[in-house]
């Protein structure tokens, strides 16, 4: 009788204890909100798809209506870098088609450390495929050095080009670019705290904010995602850029040719030589801007800058 007796003290004690824990909970119970409502998207919908290239799968974004502009991005970034102005260019009756190079972005990676010439071959089969024959060609920055090798290679699939910071270097300031290469990317430690992240988060950070315009933090995240996301080394890309002799072969461009550049660009010098080097090129200099960032920082005047030249 006893042990009866224990048994249902305890168990009268257990029910009070969580009678009273649950008036407690009820009585400070925490009211949530309900679920955010979703973030505004304001990209336009761009077909996503794949072709094969001479080097594996190839990714682009088609805008799907209007006069065809091949979209090239730089290094050591994807086609998303034109994600600002894909609207605005469909705005002009203009076809955003934008590419991403072998290794960066969502194409496969060579098997080889590429070229700036390897990367234009895969412009091409992207045009197959959407059944265009003849296209205007965009590249900014490394961008700039692919679109001058498709017209150089493929000039009858170019309509006009346009060099968003062109690159004509002498030989010894093309070594001090590959030395750079060399010290920051090739040699570029992977810390087992994660820290390089921050580094790149912080140098990219800096690089935009350059412009005179505050970073959004979102946008600098993903520019540093970018960085690492693609199949190839980041570092292809500039090391790509830095062999190639643009001097060179800016004379041989035959099509007719703007050059686009911002004041804030690390490329202005560069983009006035060449107005010097083809005095029959047209330059449009936009007035701002960081050292790369201009397509996000100026969405609109860069827009309408190569509006206005493909429609004259």
């Amino acid at each position: 009788m006893r042990t009866k007796k224990i048994l249902l003290t305890l168990a009268s004690t257990s029910l009070a204890l969580l009678t009273a824990s649950v008036g407690t909970a009820a009585e400070t119970a925490v009211t949530y909100k309900p679920n955010p409502p979703p973030m505004e998207i304001t990209l336009p919908k761009m077909k996503r798809g794949y072709v094969d290239g001479p080097y594996g799968q190839v990714h682009y974004q088609d805008g799907g209506k209007g006069r065809p502009l091949v979209l090239l991005h730089q290094a050591p970034m994807s086609s998303r870098q034109f994600e600002g102005v894909f609207q605005l260019l469909i705005d002009h009756g203009i076809r955003p088609i934008a590419i991403d190079y072998p290794g960066f972005g969502m194409s496969d990676v060579t098997t080889f450390v590429p070229r700036v010439e390897d990367y234009a071959k895969v412009v091409p089969p992207v045009l197959d495929a959407l059944g265009i024959k003849t296209a205007d060609i965009l590249g900014h920055h490394t961008g700039a050095l692919v679109a001058t090798e498709v017209e150089q290679q493929f000039p009858d699939r170019v309509r006009k080009l346009i060099l968003a910071g062109p690159f004509p270097v002498t030989k010894e300031e093309q070594q001090k670019f590959l030395d750079g290469v060399q010290q920051r990317e090739i040699d570029f430690v992977y810390e087992t705290d994660g820290s390089h992240l921050l580094k790149s988060f912080a140098s990219r950070y800096r690089m935009y904010n350059g412009g005179g315009t505050t970073p959004d933090p979102k946008l600098i995240t993903r520019y540093t995602v970018e960085k690492f996301v693609g199949q190839g080394p980041f570092w292809y890309g500039h090391h790509a850029a830095f062999i190639y002799d643009h001097k060179a072969t800016i004379p041989k461009i035959r099509k007719p040719t703007l050059i686009l550049i911002n004041t804030g660009d690390q490329l202005i010098e560069n983009a006035k030589l060449t107005k010097t080097m083809r005095p029959d090129f047209e330059l449009a200099i936009i007035e701002g801007g960081g050292m790369a960032d201009v397509i996000d920082q100026l969405s609109r005047p860069w827009s309408d800058a190569v509006a206005r030249f493909l429609a004259n």
